[in-house]
């Protein structure tokens, strides 16, 4: 059937997401002791204990990596729409339901399948105005400020990551209303794990 194809795309998806989330954190890092570093080799106290060691620090050039929030800010745009799909297929997100455990079953699942419609369909209007941004990105020719690089490229990482989960999020609307309808299950929730 379809569904190993879609299980597939999502975690291809998460494993990519996961491999730019783990450079982003890595470049975080750089960044981060690169900072304390160059502050370290400009502070007074190494600079009164020796002021040639400080200079050495200071002469390798070491300091925080260039542009570092610009490709964090554009990285974890990317992760978030790339987790989407497993999240959705493994019915993963965040829900409260208080009320909901005393509804009867046969509500619970109407309920279950009506939120899994709307959340796909704002899955399509976030996929949709996520294009029509990067069109907008890409008439003006806007770059970023620091290192100059255009906008519209995040965007179209977005924007593929995001076409992705609205394609696992259509097959997810999809197979709730055909599991509402019939009875049989088709997705297992991330309780009863997928076989």
């Amino acid at each position: 059937m379809l569904f190993p194809l879609v299980e597939r795309l999502a975690r291809f998806m998460a494993i990519l997401g996961g491999l730019v989330l783990t450079a982003l954190i890595a470049l975080t890092c750089v960044s981060v002791l690169g900072r304390g570093l160059n502050t370290f080799g400009h502070s007074a106290f190494l600079t009164s204990m020796s002021e040639s060691a400080a200079n050495a620090l200071i002469a390798t050039g070491v300091g925080p990596v260039f542009g570092d929030f610009e490709l964090v800010e554009a990285g974890i745009s990317f992760t978030i729409f790339a987790f989407l799909p497993i999240c959705q297929l493994r019915k993963a997100h965040a829900t409260v339901d208080i009320f909901a455990s005393h509804f009867p079953r046969g509500l619970n699942r109407f309920l279950s399948t009506l939120w899994e419609v709307l959340l796909s369909a704002v899955i399509l209007l976030i996929t949709w105005r996520l294009f029509v941004g990067m069109e907008d990105k890409m008439r003006y020719a806007e770059t970023t400020f620091i290192l100059q690089f255009p906008i519209w490229w995040s965007y179209a990482l977005s924007f593929g990551a995001a076409a992705i989960a609205s394609v696992v999020a259509v097959y997810c609307a999809g197979a709730s209303v055909v599991e509402l309808i019939s009875g049989r299950k088709l997705i297992d929730d991330m309780e009863g794990g997928v076989h």
